[in-house]
């Protein structure tokens, strides 16, 4: 029997979010519905409340998830009721060219839910990401949700769904980041911070974070950066050589999203280094750099969606080792709010005052 949850949709392009009843649906085949505990407050809401990912309004934002299996349709295996699982938006299918060439952290055809979401009214929603998570509860493809240690709490857990994955990713499994590297990070928000860490646990022996913003320069430092660049009053290129010999950094993970800042990084490399873009642009950026310079200087330019990875095996890798002490995950949350307060943290974000504001059901 259908549901009724309340949750935050976005009903156009800059409107204020707003609280609505939402109609969940009995899981069909192969589906879950999940009880949401937690909901990190990720840039990418706000690029669907923008209208810049697309304009299939109305949107039930939320995606950066963890909770707990209430029930699953026919056919689901893998998880169980009771169960304690962060949502994931790569649920690979297994089949696609990627997944058969053994990348699946490439997959070409992952799963969301058949069944839509709806409004009272029976207008259909948009789940930001396929998963919607502003909400009490919420209809996913079972296999959106990954179980892990259910004694880490739900706020911390969650993070992994989106931004610290996307920023640990970027750094393990896009940049390859290895023992005695030197690495730049430049934009120092939730995602650039989650990259120090992932340098940092790589073995990284220089970090140096970029920023406009002196606090999140002071935060990456807490987070294991071991220079810091504010490249509003200094070049970040030419700060970036000097602290590495001249040369320029190993990799470079430009975690902002920007023409510019993307520029910044590939000068800022090594001669054959790695540049990882991970910051979302929007859709009318473009770049222009000197075909020559990118002949001339060698290496890679890559991107990172979702920090490369397989949710089924890194999620529970790092709820593993955020339990062991080794890397600290509830350093991200920077507060908690009810589903009533996700305009005030969109704006908070804005105004760079927070790593992540949580939603916590």
């Amino acid at each position: 029997m259908p549901q009724h949850v309340q949750g935050v949709i976005a009903p156009g392009r800059n409107e204020p979010v707003r609280v609505e009843t939402i109609v969940i649906p009995d899981p069909g085949p192969g589906e879950a519905v999940v009880r949401i505990q937690a909901c990190g407050v990720c840039h990418t809401d706000l690029h669907y409340k923008q209208g810049a990912i697309n304009d299939e309004f109305p949107f039930l934002l939320g995606h950066e998830a963890a909770g707990i299996v209430e029930s699953v349709g026919e056919g689901v295996t893998d998880v169980a009721p009771g169960d304690f699982v962060i949502l994931n938006w790569r649920a690979v299918c297994g089949t696609c060219r990627a997944c058969t060439r053994g990348r699946p952290w490439y997959c070409f055809a992952t799963h969301n839910a058949k069944q839509r979401m709806t409004l009272l009214d029976g207008t259909e929603l948009s789940p930001a990401l396929g998963i919607g998570a502003f909400a009490e509860k919420t209809l996913v493809a079972a296999g959106q949700c990954t179980k892990v240690d259910p004694s880490v709490a739900p706020e911390v857990a969650g993070l992994l769904g989106c931004g610290v994955m996307a920023g640990i990713g970027a750094a393990i499994n896009t940049g390859n980041v290895g023992r005695g590297d030197t690495v730049a990070v430049i934009g120092c928000g939730g995602v650039g911070d989650a990259a120090v860490v992932g340098s940092r646990l790589a073995g990284a022996a220089k970090i140096i974070a970029v920023d406009i913003d002196d606090r999140k320069l002071d935060k990456a430092r807490e987070m294991g950066a071991t220079h810091t660049v504010n490249s509003r009053t200094a070049d970040a290129v030419e700060a970036i050589r000097e602290l590495t010999g001249g040369f320029g950094a190993d990799v470079v993970i430009e975690a902002v999203g920007r023409p510019e800042t993307y520029e910044q990084a590939f000068y800022a490399r090594d001669l054959a280094g790695t540049v990882v873009l991970v910051g979302v642009p929007s859709p009318d950026m473009k770049l222009e750099l000197p075909l020559l310079d990118v002949f001339g200087r060698g290496g890679s330019l890559k991107s990172s969606w979702y920090g490369d990875c397989l949710p089924s095996r890194d999620f529970p890798m790092l709820i593993d080792l955020h339990q062991q002490g080794r890397i600290d995950l509830a350093a991200f949350v920077t507060e908690t709010i009810g589903l009533g307060d996700v305009e005030k943290a969109f704006a908070r974000m804005h105004e760079g005052d927070v790593l992540r504001s949580v939603v916590v059901l």
